[in-house]
């Protein structure tokens, strides 16, 4: 059939109105005809970028890759004596890696500098027995994170009872956990928190218990919900030291929040028996999930501990806990005073990294 003379048709051929289209060579625009020139966007991706970064950039955009010139970049020079020694010999061509050890420390790292979302995680430390190095474990685990994570790291000391999280740090300020409940309504930025917390050269911060001991026991489970509430705005992962009072009302409320669990258990019958009631109380009383992943430090330099077979009770926990890590005795750490995490014994700096990397596993 016949199209009629006067029918527009807008079929490709050489009757088309489009048959004159051609590209500029030079403006890269689309010419109409001779005479007439419609602007088009070629680059779809300009306008992509446009909307993507409308909003101001975070500061996790900055990162190495992007910001390094080739020129400045490590061209994955291996470490390890030998494997650097090779690589330099050779000018770069033979490249055999870095070194088991070296391999078995980025490993860390990665567990320990792992992303967990956008929420902070809580992790109570908790034991039913005073004296078995509760709060040494507490301090270990946040300083070996914050030394790794690009975050930021905090431990409370919510002991109801005069708590000595804060004598393990170098003492920064004397504001405690009563500065942060009187002062939460002024308290909207982290740099007006930061002025109540004690910062180690790890980067971990501390928050300190009160110092009067009838002052602390007032100390209850809304105020700690007060202070979780504030430090979960400006912390990826907050640590509390516990007291040995499992049914103060406080510990509710800190495992109500519990996102992970750390159980202190020294190395005497006694201390391990009730570090594994603990665990009975907890599987007991609602918080069984959160019992079976937890982590149990086992530590070896309570009294007694040349005495007992550590490799039953460490075989006992394994049955009830998601994994034990052992902590050796450090003269450092017996002393009982500041903490200087680089100044610990090598073997000590490990298994605190290795129990660091426990918990994050768990919080993943």
């Amino acid at each position: 059939m016949k199209k009629k003379p006067d029918e527009d048709d807008y079929s490709v051929g050489s009757d088309s109105d489009f048959e004159d289209l051609e590209l500029d060579p030079q403006t890269g625009q689309i010419a109409m005809g001779q005479d007439e020139f419609e602007s088009v966007d070629l680059d779809p991706q300009a306008s992509l970028e446009t909307e993507l970064f409308a909003d101001p950039e975070p500061a996790a955009m900055l990162t190495a890759d992007r910001l390094l010139e080739d020129k400045a970049r490590d061209k994955n020079r291996p470490e390890g004596f030998w494997q650097r020694l090779i690589y330099v010999l050779s000018f770069g061509i033979v490249n055999l890696g870095d070194s088991k050890k070296v391999r078995q420390r980025k490993d860390l790292d990665a567990r320990i500098g792992g992303s967990f979302g956008n929420e902070a995680k809580f992790v109570p430390v908790l034991t039913r027995k005073g004296g078995v190095g509760k709060t040494t474990i507490t301090t270990l685990i946040g300083m070996a994170m914050a030394q790794v994570r690009e975050d930021r790291v905090v431990a409370i000391d919510a002991n109801p009872d005069r708590g000595t999280l804060a004598e393990r740090v170098k003492r920064g300020t004397n504001k405690t956990v009563r500065d942060v409940v009187t002062k939460a309504s002024s308290i909207t930025s982290f740099t007006a928190f930061s002025e109540l917390v004690s910062r180690d050269k790890t980067r971990l911060d501390v928050l300190a218990s009160d110092t009067d001991p009838l002052i602390s026991q007032a100390f209850d489970d809304g105020d700690y919900n007060v202070v979780a509430d504030i430090t979960g705005r400006y912390y990826s992962v907050v640590l509390t030291d516990c007291g040995t009072g499992i049914v103060h009302s406080v510990m509710q409320a800190v495992l109500q929040r519990a996102d992970g669990l750390v159980i202190v258990s020294g190395g005497s019958v006694d201390e391990a028996r009730l570090a594994s009631e603990t665990l009975t109380w907890l599987e007991a009383n609602g918080y069984g999930d959160i019992a079976k992943n937890s982590v149990v430090a086992l530590n070896t330099a309570t009294f007694g501990t040349e005495l007992v077979k550590l490799d039953e009770i460490e075989s006992h926990f394994r049955t009830r806990a998601r994994a034990v890590v052992r902590i050796p005795y450090d003269p450092k750490l017996a002393a009982g005073a500041e903490i200087i995490f680089d100044k610990l014994h090598p073997t000590t700096q490990k298994a605190a990294r290795e129990l660091a990397a426990l918990v994050a596993d768990g919080l993943v």
